[in-house]
């Protein structure tokens, strides 16, 4: 394969490979089951070895894990089945010296009911005007005081003994704040000066449009102006008194930001608010040269107005994994996608996912690999009676949940437990060994390769513009670097002649025979 010199890149953020860590299931170091920040601490040297800039940890707050961490219940606190606060400053510090930075997890909708302030709230406190509380409707008050839906399924309100009922857009285990008190606003700010004084480099928020809610709380009404929970003008001032923390540190944000209106979106990414946001039209676009292309421009197209830079996945905690959606007869995504018994073509998948991985490592902006795509893993079937996920719960049995993509690493294919560490908080699949990292390693061929190199050469690409080239039908292809680098995907039924080049740099698969590039397979090339 070629070799280019790599463009210099002071920004790391607008074109990094992020890392997410999902620590719970990442490794495990002291044999307890449960992945830790000891086992993060060994595998840093792997981490170091793939390339990525920096790790995004999903939470690792004392939680009583009722959703996977995030019903945080102190956000200054580690929770100890991961480990301890000096652990977390040791593990920072250790990654930076890689060359590794650290994005944390904040999590500013809501709180675990076992968080203090619900707890004085529920005793009567003057907490309590820190939530959501409210008298129920009907005669006797026995039905909710509004028509919300939780995310996870049923209504978004509990009531308590007293008679209120207090909102929450998840699970009744994570009671939403009430983000018009300022007591709110300072404790967060505070909770993000936390962690960047302890060396963390950035910080993702989870849910970022939902924070504010109508103060009249009125039924929920479709095509309603303004969303009485969702993308309330309200919000920008609380991430403008974020950027302005931020600032203090040089740190950075990422916005977990769903909005089909691009307008809309964009706001959230101006100079003085949220450095970056999460692109999720691109990740539930199926396999479709065409559809793919679209997104990617309107992806591209939203983003230049404000000057951020667009990201890029493939797939990540909440769901299917690529190799098994890719690999599905119907590749379009939804959550819906996640149902049980869905037939799935692996070999197909995995076809499909190296060659998006190129793709998605081609375009221009930041991308986040969530661990154990560059091991090429499959969504996982967890016995029903194994299923922790509370999506599983309340949609009545009927949805699997998230659990199939947050089945523990397999590290070293010989040991125990695929080399994890203890007997796993979720059960391994049979031929779970089979995709190993240390079985990976000395294999030219294999995912894991695919990714390494892909990322040993992306910062050639630089943070310049994309611009497509003259394809086939079912073909998408355009150049990097000034025309330096090209990427050409074949989605088409065919095999597609390549355009013209100087070198093959990297392909998800090898040419045909006659140097063509086949169905379902990426190269990158030498201009």
């Amino acid at each position: 394969m070629g070799q280019l010199t790599p463009a210099p890149n002071d920004d790391w953020w607008r074109s990094a490979v992020i890392y997410q860590v999902y620590v719970r299931s990442f490794a495990d170091g002291d044999g307890d089951g449960t992945g830790d920040l000891a086992g993060v601490r060994a595998r840093l040297p792997y981490l170091a070895e793939l390339g990525v800039d920096a790790l995004w940890f999903n939470p690792w707050y004392l939680s009583p894990m009722k959703d996977g961490g995030y019903d945080v219940a102190d956000y200054r606190a580690i929770d100890p089945a991961f480990g301890t606060l000096a652990e977390a400053e040791k593990l920072i510090a250790e990654a930076r010296e890689l060359g590794i930075r650290t994005i944390v997890d904040i999590v500013p909708n809501h709180v675990s009911d076992q968080h203090p302030w619900f707890r004085a709230a529920l005793a009567g406190g003057p907490e309590r005007e820190l939530f959501h509380f409210r008298p129920g409707r009907g005669e006797h008050g026995e039905l909710p005081p509004n028509d919300w839906k939780s995310e996870f399924g049923g209504p978004a309100w509990s009531r308590l003994d007293d008679g209120d009922w207090y909102l929450h857009l998840f699970a009744p285990e994570q009671p939403d704040l009430n983000w018009a008190h300022p007591a709110v606003r300072r404790e967060h700010e505070d909770i993000l000066r936390f962690w960047f004084e302890r060396g963390v480099a950035g910080v993702r928020i989870d849910s970022a449009a939902l924070l504010v809610k109508d103060p009249r709380l009125p039924d929920f009404v479709e095509g309603r102006d303004p969303h009485p929970y969702v993308d309330r003008d309200e919000l920008h001032d609380v991430y403008r008194g974020w950027r302005a923390v931020a600032d203090e540190y040089g740190g950075v944000f990422v916005g977990e930001v769903w909005l089909p209106d691009t307008e809309r979106f964009a706001r959230y990414l101006r100079p003085d608010e949220l450095h970056t946001a999460f692109n999720f039209s691109f990740m539930t676009c199926p396999w479709d040269a065409a559809r793919l292309r679209t997104s990617i421009e309107d992806t591209l197209a939203e983003h230049a107005p404000v000057g951020a830079p667009a990201t890029w996945v493939l797939c990540n905690h909440d769901v299917t994994r690529t190799v098994t959606r890719y690999g599905r007869a119907d590749t379009g995504f939804d959550f819906a996608a996640k149902a049980f018994g869905t037939p799935t073509d692996l070999a197909l998948g995995t076809r499909r996912a190296r060659a998006a991985a190129l793709l998605s490592l081609a375009l221009p902006g930041a991308v986040y690999v969530y661990q154990g795509e560059e091991l090429g893993l499959p969504e996982a079937d967890i016995p029903l009676d194994r299923i922790e996920d509370p999506m599983h719960a309340r949609s009545g049995g009927t949805d699997p949940g998230r659990d199939g993509c947050r089945v523990p690493l397999p590290w070293t294919a010989d040991a125990p437990h695929a080399g994890f560490g203890g007997e796993p908080w979720l059960p391994q699949p049979a031929g779970w060994a089979s995709y190993a990292a240390d079985r990976q390693e000395g294999d030219p061929g294999s995912m894991l390769a695919l990714y390494r190199e892909a990322i040993r050469l992306r910062p050639v690409l630089g943070d310049g513009p994309l611009t497509w080239l003259p394809a086939a039908d079912g073909v998408l292809a355009f150049s990097r670097a000034d025309g330096g680098v090209l990427c050409v995907v074949n989605l088409a039924d065919a095999p597609a002649a390549l355009p013209a080049h100087t070198a093959l740099l990297l392909g998800s698969g090898p040419l045909d025979p006659d140097g063509r590039l086949p169905k379902d397979t990426a190269v990158w090339l030498r201009g």
